[in-house]
């Protein structure tokens, strides 16, 4: 490899980072928070093996042929580290399910954790390296979104140019933390990174008006972190300059409204891994307070009948996203669509749900097309908030305002996410997620056993223990003959 200028870029600086946190270097709190996120990031994934698109997503890879390496749910048989990568990637994000960092707003544990798990298997990593492999991870990816927050405006230049920083930093971290389990050094993950740029990618279109694209960015991002990774051992290389360099990434994708300290203050003395929301509802992110707001309402016992419009106001940057075109999110198509949707949050919390209060099969096809259903989400209007506004992108807070038929009119404003270090889960509940989300493809013993591996996860010789009864067990629900 070419040789590296005395250290001192900001690759330079985040690999150094990697390299000083092996497992004996972690707080508590971060070692703990990894095992929730692979509890949950794994549950997710199991669970998503019954969509058309996991499906395709398996198939595809299947079709790659390669040397068997690593676990892709869903399919029977061992697969080349990368497709493992993708495969597992693309399901940890298909039911929006997954956590959110903020304020970088981005799923950082969807990519990460399903790059770390493939390159585990194939170089034969223990538990103690993932762990610190997948928090490095964590962090760098995050880092990286916080490095695109407008601080004036509270929004991610990524998002406001169309870019989706989760599969574009989730790819960046991805590569590190293969790298680091790939035994690269410092040196090598320098490379990596910027190898890995050249790979990171997404557009969010889809959100606003449809299509299932977005499940597949954190399967690239994976594969790219893995694909990296590998490249590097093979000799290719990359620039060092690869993060604030004129062609940099950040160049190319903030066009140089970058906030560079937020890549490196306090990196490695503070670490933002254990602050990183998780999910209780499987929808995305911003709708997830009107949930709860629609849910207060229902337990001031408010019946559906009775109302005659209700205004859901929100903060302004997310209109976007939950409220336009509002004909569509009066009407989504489909459950996937139904999750973008601010009109259907208010519907689910309003008529109540299962999981942690609404769940996965509060967002079906069927569900979507319930007349019931579209004729509440047809007195729903999306409008900014400036109270919400003011509070994000720390929080997606959400104001509901109710007018009922005998002319009262109630408001419930929800100003905190669930889930996240002023609501935080318990244990119980992420665990009652992860056997909810797991149970629906494998028995109860397999879910057991594998809740109880992620619990002492650092112990574990050999992550093929955890991986191969779930790669099973699932690869036996023959994959396109048995979907929804």
């Amino acid at each position: 490899m070419a040789e590296r200028p005395a250290p001192g870029t900001l690759a330079e600086q985040v690999a150094a980072f990697a390299v000083a946190n092996p497992y004996d270097a972690l707080p508590d709190a971060v070692v703990d928070s990894v095992r929730k996120r692979v509890l949950d990031t794994v549950g997710i994934a199991i669970a998503a093996t019954a969509l058309p698109t996991s499906a395709a997503a398996t198939a595809f890879a299947a079709e790659q042929g390669g040397a068997p390496q690593a676990t892709a749910l869903g399919h029977a048989e061992a697969v080349p580290a990368v497709w493992a990568a993708f495969v597992n990637g693309v399901l940890a994000h298909s039911l929006d399910y997954d956590d959110t960092h903020l304020p970088s707003v981005l799923h950082p544990s969807a990519s990460v954790v399903p790059a770390a798990l493939a390159a585990a298997e194939a170089t034969g990593a223990d538990g103690r390296q993932l762990v610190a492999a997948i928090a490095c991870g964590l962090e760098i990816c995050v880092r990286l979104g916080m490095a695109g927050y407008d601080r004036a405006s509270g929004a991610s230049v990524y998002f406001e140019h169309g870019q989706h920083a989760t599969s574009i930093c989730g790819a960046m971290g991805a590569a590190l933390s293969v790298g680091l389990l790939s035994g690269l050094g410092a040196d090598g993950i320098v490379h990596a990174l910027g190898v890995a740029a050249s790979m990171s990618s997404g557009i969010i279109e889809a959100n606003r008006t449809g299509g299932t694209v977005k499940r597949l960015h954190c399967g690239w991002a994976a594969h790219a972190g893995v694909s990296a990774a590998q490249l590097v051992r093979h000799g290719i290389t990359g620039p060092a300059t690869v993060l604030e360099g004129r062609f940099g990434f950040f160049q190319a994708w903030l066009h140089g409204q970058v906030d560079h300290l937020a890549v490196t203050d306090g990196l490695g003395e503070r670490w933002e891994v254990p602050g990183i929301f998780f999910k209780p509802y499987p929808a995305n992110h911003f709708t997830h307070t009107a949930v709860d707001a629609a849910r207060a309402l229902r337990r001031r016992g408010v019946e559906p009948a009775e109302v005659v419009s209700m205004t859901l106001g929100v903060p302004g940057p997310i209109v976007h996203t939950i409220g336009e075109p509002i004909e569509v999110k009066r009407r989504p198509e489909t459950g996937y669509m139904a999750q973008f949707s601010g009109p259907y949050a208010v519907v689910a919390g309003l008529l109540g749900g299962g999981g942690l209060a609404v769940g996965l099969d509060d967002y079906t096809d069927e569900l979507a097309h319930d007349p019931a259903r579209r004729h509440l989400m047809s007195l729903v209007d999306v409008v900014e908030d400036d109270r919400c506004t003011a509070v994000f992108p720390h929080q997606f807070p959400s104001i509901l305002r109710v007018r009922l038929r005998d002319g009262t009119e109630l408001v419930e404003a929800v100003m905190s996410n669930r889930g996240g270090s002023e609501r935080p889960l318990t244990l119980d509940e992420l665990a009652t997620k992860f056997t909810d989300n797991a149970t629906r493809v494998l028995p109860v013993a397999v879910v057991q056993d594998a809740r109880e591996m992620i619990g002492r996860l650092e112990q574990l010789d050999d992550i093929r223990a955890l991986l191969g009864p779930l790669r099973a067990g699932t690869g036996n629900r023959k994959m396109g003959k048995e979907m929804p």
